[in-house]
């Protein structure tokens, strides 16, 4: 048996550049693929294994497939990650994160460091901060989940748990945030604890500190910190069922806007404070790259989703003139959706809270070069102080977006009850 030649010649780069590759005739390379993108040095790829894409990339110390055969397509692997067995496709995973047997990782999601998930869990357009921990059977599409600040002391989804993202109307405008971006990143806020057996129904929002008992779907926003939840069973019954009213498209376009300023805010964090800390690894800009792209993806997902809903709104309107109360807001939100979606450019979140971002800046690089110390570590090591300066820029950031948009559509009356 021989390697097929579009394959063989790839492999016996990878071998010559190091990669341990126990069984060369078991896995495939796609010709596509850049051996350029994947280091030498500590990578191991197992039987069974096909890595596909121009965009992927691996690390120092990465290894794939060490329970079963891994499937990465257009994929970057930073240094020390592990994926067990399962498929990947479109994700960016960072320094030491994993994922276990039968994970199906589709488009759009980023695990930052030592971030894990066991096996058979779903992920989709999933943002997951460091330490985050998902247990089995999981799946947990179409959020950002954020909290704890170690190993030992991580937010976590217990087995067994769905975010449902789905609606009856067909639609994902169900993004929820478990935690926030402007205090996440800091690494130094109470974890979240999403018991197993239970469920979300996005969109929400989740406070830092929160715990969820086993066995509950929650469906009402947890706001104050630190909080058991019970939630309830809703009342048995059959009532009319009318598709595509909106009626509470307030709340939905509010979370789905909410979201979005926070993306805004997570892409300046990685703009401005984390290029270094990816430049002095190898093929840590390849690894960078692709996280800036998995948060432009799910950026232009949110986007596409509010389209989908405005359209069909424009369309249940059409069938139904005289009998829906919130036509005026939702005639306001179609019409003024191209403003809404401009807020939302890539360049657009670069000048709330200037002052606090240079301060911030400043702290961080006055002990010298990055190069010394790990991401991680660094964020870790900073003054409380510092940590605040740096929330308050991203904070600025959040608050700017959260009112423009509100200003946009006033007829929705946006943020008026919870803030940005």
């Amino acid at each position: 048996m021989e390697l097929e030649p579009r394959c063989r010649d790839k492999v016996l780069r990878l071998m010559k550049k190091g990669v341990d590759i126990p069984n060369p005739l078991s896995i495939d390379v796609g010709e596509e693929v850049d051996p350029e993108r994947i280091s030498g040095v500590g990578v191991r790829i197992d039987p069974g294994c096909r890595i596909y894409g121009p965009d992927t990339a691996m690390g120092p110390g990465a290894r794939i497939g060490r329970e079963g055969p891994v499937t990465i397509e257009n994929c970057q692997l930073g240094p020390g990650v592990e994926l067990k067995g399962g498929y990947a496709r479109e994700t960016t995973f960072l320094e030491r994160a994993s994922a276990g047997l039968g994970a199906q990782i589709r488009e759009g999601c980023l695990l930052e460091e030592q971030a894990s998930v066991a096996h058979c869990v779903g992920l989709k357009q999933t943002i997951l901060f460091p330490f985050v921990t998902l247990g089995s059977l999981i799946n947990f599409c179409d959020c950002l989940m954020a909290g704890g600040t170690s190993r030992q002391n991580h937010s976590e989804v217990g087995s067994s748990y769905i975010h449902f993202n789905f609606t009856p109307d067909g639609e994902k405008t169900t993004a929820s945030l478990i935690g926030d971006v402007p205090r996440g990143v800091m690494l130094n806020q109470s974890p979240v604890f999403l018991g197993g057996q239970g469920g979300m129904v996005g969109p929400l929002c989740v406070a830092y500190g929160t715990v969820v008992a086993a066995g509950s779907i929650l469906r009402r926003d947890v706001l104050e910190e630190n909080k058991l939840v019970i939630a309830p069973t809703p009342r048995s019954g059959t009532i009319d069922f009318v598709p595509r009213v909106y009626s509470g498209v307030t709340r939905v376009v509010e979370k789905s806007l909410r979201y979005l300023a926070h993306l805004t805010a997570l892409e300046q964090w990685y703009k401005h404070v984390r290029y270094p800390f990816f430049a002095q690894e190898e093929i840590g800009g390849a690894v960078y790259e692709g996280a800036r792209n998995r948060i432009r993806e799910a950026r232009g997902e949110r986007l596409k989703r509010l389209r989908t809903m405005s359209a069909h709104m424009v369309a249940a309107l059409e069938r139904n003139q005289a009998g829906d109360r919130t036509a005026a807001r939702k005639r306001e939100f179609h019409e003024r959706l191209d403003e809404l979606t401009a807020l939302f450019d890539e360049d657009e979140g670069a000048a709330p809270g200037l002052e606090h971002r240079d301060a911030f800046l400043e702290d961080l690089h006055a002990s010298g070069p990055v190069r010394a110390v790990a991401y991680v570590e660094a964020i870790q090591a900073l003054p409380a102080e510092s940590s605040a300066r740096g929330t308050q820029w991203l904070e600025e950031i959040v608050k700017d977006r959260c009112s423009r948009a509100a200003s946009l559509v006033p007829s929705l009356h946006l943020f008026r009850s919870t803030g940005a």
